[in-house]
């Protein structure tokens, strides 16, 4: 059966080129650049995979995380959250691992990353579910 990944990002440019990369490995894609989206399209479509951007245009990457997390339907779903920023990704590092029980697979990848980093643990978490 293939496996869906849903992408959130508000940079188009790196939405389309995530889909053609994952949609080599036999990945089905889909991708949204608006993070008020994110979780009703995660919960109707109850993706595999979650890949988000932490800095998304109209709301906080952290904040679609939250309701994931919150929601009986969509939290364990894992995730892959990214960012160049340091201080996020400290601050997403201590959530993990302050409340393991609430952030379960929860993955952080700090940008910039080589795509096949991410694809090695799109492979890693999907192949575990």
């Amino acid at each position: 059966m293939t496996k869906r990944i849903l992408v959130v990002d508000d940079r188009n440019e790196l939405l389309h080129l995530m889909r053609r990369v994952l949609e080599d490995e036999q990945y089905q894609v889909s991708i949204l650049q608006e993070g008020r989206e994110a979780f009703t399209k995660a919960k109707s479509m109850l993706p595999d995979l979650l890949i988000l951007d932490l800095k998304l245009g109209d709301m906080s990457g952290q904040d679609v995380l939250k309701q994931l997390k919150s929601d009986a339907a969509t939290a364990e779903i894992p995730v892959i959250v990214y960012t160049a920023a340091v201080l996020e990704a400290e601050e997403v590092t201590r959530s993990i691992e302050g409340s393991p029980q609430f952030y379960t697979n929860v993955h952080l990848l700090r940008k910039p990353f080589e795509l096949n980093a991410l694809l090695d643990k799109v492979e890693s978490l999907l192949d575990h579910s």
